[in-house]
């Protein structure tokens, strides 16, 4: 394989996501090079934050295990979240049912909803419920809203539990747009909190089409709680397109992936 530079340094990010870790031996034979560039690319793209190198290769860099608070995933990729929440929201159409969930990104879904028609939104999202009512009393947006209502997490300002998971049990939506934590071909959607999955879950469960909304630092990351494989979902919004290697499993399962613009 003969490429250039910052092509090889590409594949190798592609290989990033698609595994969630890479191995210097397996890129020298693959991109045809020494090892002492593979380590130079490695820690050039270290050095850009992109990765973490580990003995004998590089990693996936995954910040943390714990869900940083929502204040603190609020400015995290704040610009690509803000092109994938308006992309996504075209999918919205007048008089849809829509559940949004708790993530930062599917938040932004809410600023381009205003020239919807005749919409309910049901969330157990605490910014989401405040933005909504604000859009409301601004007379911006006329739709109507629903809170389901749980046990209060203050610090990611959303509800989960048993009794939210029994409200998203009484509800039927045309269109469901979700946040993950992680995505890999294998292994599928993930979450670090068990709560916030299962109630994820049901909102795959009880809406007619699910949008999964993700930045570029969650693809070829894995977290603690198995929310759903790929082929359950059906449209994916991302930043970023589809790894290459994922492409023909995409198509084969008829998941869509959309890179917003």
């Amino acid at each position: 394989m003969s490429l250039i530079g910052e092509e090889r340094k590409d594949y190798i990010l592609n290989q990033l996501n698609l595994e969630g870790k890479v191995k210097t031996n397996d890129l020298v034979d693959n991109l045809n090079v020494s090892s002492e560039t593979i380590r130079r690319y490695l820690e050039e793209l270290e050095e850009e934050n992109k990765l973490k190198r580990v003995y004998g290769g590089a990693v996936k860099i995954n910040l943390s295990r714990e869900e940083p608070s929502h204040l603190k995933r609020e400015v995290l990729y704040a610009d690509e979240k803000r092109k994938i929440g308006r992309a996504a929201a075209t999918f919205v159409e007048d008089n849809d049912v829509i559940f949004i969930d708790d993530g930062t990104t599917t938040l932004h879904v809410i600023d381009y909803l205003l020239n919807k028609k005749n919409l309910t939104v049901l969330t157990t999202s605490i910014p989401a419920l405040y933005l909504l009512i604000d859009y409301k009393n601004k007379e911006l947006y006329s739709g109507d809203i629903y809170f389901l209502g749980g046990k209060v997490n203050a610090m990611h300002s959303r509800v989960t539990g048993s009794l939210a998971e029994k409200m998203v049990e009484s509800f039927y939506a045309d269109k469901a747009f979700l946040s993950v934590d992680g995505m890999m071909i294998d292994k599928g959607i993930t979450g670090f909190d068990e709560e916030k999955g299962q109630l994820t879950g049901q909102f795959l469960k009880h809406a007619k089409q699910s949008i999964v909304l993700t930045d570029q630092s969650k693809i070829g990351l894995v977290q603690f709680y198995k929310i759903a494989d790929l082929k359950e979902i059906d449209i994916i919004v991302s930043d970023v397109p589809a790894p290459q290697e994922w492409e023909e499993y995409l198509v084969k399962k008829d998941v869509t992936w959309i890179a917003a613009q």
